[in-house]
């Protein structure tokens, strides 16, 4: 590995530890708790991250999507097609996602977070650079498309965080 791939390393590593955090000691309902109609729940926030960053990976490294290809779209149950990620979802697809517990959560994120670090060990410094996608301005690289993932993932942990201390204090 590089600085680079040890940084990132480290950056998905705080992801994982902090999805662990917001999970720990919740039930089904907390997971499913909406702060308002139209807000997001944990559950939901932490489904949907880990579903990009599955998803993202899996084309950076030309797999099948853990999602798939380990079962978690069976296990999971939920009313949307095999390749959704829930970008776009609407209020009654938030609500959509309920009865799913911690542990299945935690597993998922458990699965693509290892998949995720054993293609980083093994990227190098060029591998980086590489153009990944020609559809914006400038075309997106590697390192950018793994930025973004880490910054999607982070931000959307951090409203479960936020969630999961409002319904506690409540």
């Amino acid at each position: 590995m590089t600085a680079s791939t040890d940084l990132l390393v480290d950056a998905f590593g705080r992801i994982r530890e902090t999805v662990d955090d917001v999970l720990s000691g919740l039930g089904t309902d907390e997971l499913a708790a909406r702060l308002d109609d139209d807000a997001n729940s944990i559950g939901w926030l932490v489904w949907h991250l880990t579903r990009i960053q599955d998803d993202h990976i899996a084309d950076a490294a030309g797999t099948e999507q853990i999602w798939t290809s380990q079962g978690w779209y069976e296990r999971f149950g939920l009313p949307f097609a095999d390749f959704d990620t829930g970008f776009g979802h609407s209020s009654d697809d938030v609500a959509a996602v309920q009865g799913i517990g911690r542990q299945l959560l935690n597993g998922y994120h458990e699965a693509v977070h290892d998949n995720t670090v054993r293609y980083l060990k093994g990227l190098h410094v060029k591998d980086l650079e590489e153009i990944v996608d020609q559809g914006w301005a400038p075309p997106v690289t590697l390192g950018v498309r793994l930025i973004s993932v880490i910054s999607d993932d982070l931000q959307h942990v951090g409203q479960a965080a936020f969630i999961r201390g409002v319904l506690r204090r409540g």
